[in-house]
């Protein structure tokens, strides 16, 4: 029997398209985001601090008429991705060579970076330049953090946004079953990006961090979403760094990814291999996670 296919965490079935086909049909004035906001409310999509999941939706609609299963009304004007793709404009900041030790920089101080911030320019844009991998936009839950040493001085940005959507040994290492996964996979977090600013040299800096940085992760994200956060997950590149502090800070190795990408789009491997850590939040990670 074919399964109903899950899209942005949401299983949608038959009735489900039935029923924007019918919005499609009976309301072709709606542009797509009153589309994905009536959606949003018949179906009660909402994260747990009660804000509707309206981007997720949006996305949901677009891979229904990939798949050919809708045709949504055409745009009325440019996607918004379009700027928010743009190269971030440049930031004045201080790249001085920065040599000292972890006990002179303490205590650290732990920017939440808020959307529209100057912290939040200055955190985009030191991503945007100095990570190996860059950095454009976020889509979904996420928390950005920008680290700086006692006096003020930015030493490291960490981003932690959605979790992958399957990975074995991380799904092993839970012992879920399918629908567990389904249903708590929000309680889990990846640390998309942990960037030391390449002219900071403080030995045992990154490791300090990433103990740090965990004890408040749940109950900012509880504070921001309306719900906490149980496990964080993080994909090392094993041809690029050897995970030292992530060690150091009782992150747990539990295997190696396949290849195929952190939202496994197909069986073919697609880029290096990673490997995975974790840190649990709580004690009783496993109980909640596999509720």
């Amino acid at each position: 029997m074919q399964m109903d296919p899950i899209i942005q965490g949401r299983r949608v079935g038959q009735e489900d398209l039935s029923q924007i086909r019918t919005l499609l049909a009976e309301h072709r004035s709606w542009h797509r985001t009153r589309l994905s906001r009536e959606l949003c409310g018949l179906w009660g999509w909402c994260n747990q601090a009660g804000q509707l999941k309206d981007m997720a939706c949006r996305s949901l609609l677009l891979k229904l008429q990939d798949r050919g299963l809708i045709q949504l009304p055409a745009r009325q004007r440019a996607s918004v991705n379009g700027s928010r793709n743009r190269s971030p404009v440049e930031v004045a900041h201080d790249h001085r060579p920065f040599n000292t030790s972890l006990e002179a920089v303490r205590p650290l101080r732990v920017h939440r970076v808020t959307h529209g911030s100057p912290e939040a320019r200055l955190f985009q844009f030191l991503l945007h330049r100095y990570h190996y991998l860059s950095h454009r936009n976020c889509v979904g839950e996420n928390i950005k953090y920008l680290v700086s040493e006692r006096h003020g001085r930015p030493l490291a940005c960490l981003l932690f946004g959605s979790a992958a959507w399957k990975c074995r040994s991380r799904d092993a290492f839970i012992g879920w079953s399918k629908l567990a996964q389904q249903h708590t996979l929000r309680l889990l977090t990846n640390n998309t990006r942990f960037l030391i600013l390449p002219w900071v040299r403080v030995p045992h800096l990154a490791s300090h961090i990433l103990s740090l940085i965990p004890r408040r992760l749940s109950g900012d994200w509880q504070d921001k979403y309306g719900h906490p956060i149980h496990l964080v997950e993080s994909f090392v590149q094993r041809d690029r760094f050897a995970g030292t502090c992530y060690r150091a800070a009782g992150w747990i190795p539990v295997g190696t990814t396949t290849g195929r990408g952190r939202n496994a789009p197909g069986m073919a491997a697609q880029g290096p291999l990673k490997e995975v850590f974790l840190k649990p939040l709580r004690a009783d990670f496993r109980q909640q996670l596999c509720a």
